[in-house]
């Protein structure tokens, strides 16, 4: 396969709230907006990412499929996730899901949820432990 694009799409009862929360929280682009689907746009460094809203009861959905988003977790990786932390949980007072923390296998991060439950987990690449480090193909991290 030869994909031109790849990006989530949120089940959700509350499309508005929940492309305002990405919009606001995380600086996504409204690129399109119908009262049932609402495409995002964030670009950054490497590249544009794209996340999609969908009313989880339109019918483009199989009726046996028409719940909210659930067993999924958006990682966002950023340079600073203290900063993010500070902006996000302490000023913002998004829900914390999950205590910053720093982990062996290289990630230092700390998790939120969307207004649907949607996990996010905000992430800066820390070198792993020796034990985690012969695991990666190539190096990903700063020393």
């Amino acid at each position: 396969m030869k994909a031109s694009s790849f990006y989530p799409v949120l089940l959700t009862e509350q499309v508005r709230s929940t492309a305002s929360f990405y919009e606001e929280h995380f600086g996504f682009q409204n690129v399109f907006e119908a009262d049932w689907y609402v495409s995002l746009k964030l670009s950054g460094e490497k590249g544009s990412y794209e996340l999609a809203i969908l009313d989880a009861t339109h019918p483009t959905i199989p009726e046996s499929c028409r719940t909210r988003t659930n067993g999924l977790i958006l990682n966002f990786e950023v340079e600073d996730v203290d900063a993010e932390y500070d902006r996000l949980i302490r000023e913002a007072r998004l829900p914390l899901a999950l205590e910053i923390r720093s982990e062996e296998f290289g990630q230092r991060h700390f998790m939120t949820v969307d207004p649907n439950g949607v996990l996010i987990d905000v992430i800066t690449v820390i070198p792993p432990s020796g034990e985690y480090s012969e695991h990666y193909s190539e190096k990903i991290w700063n020393d």
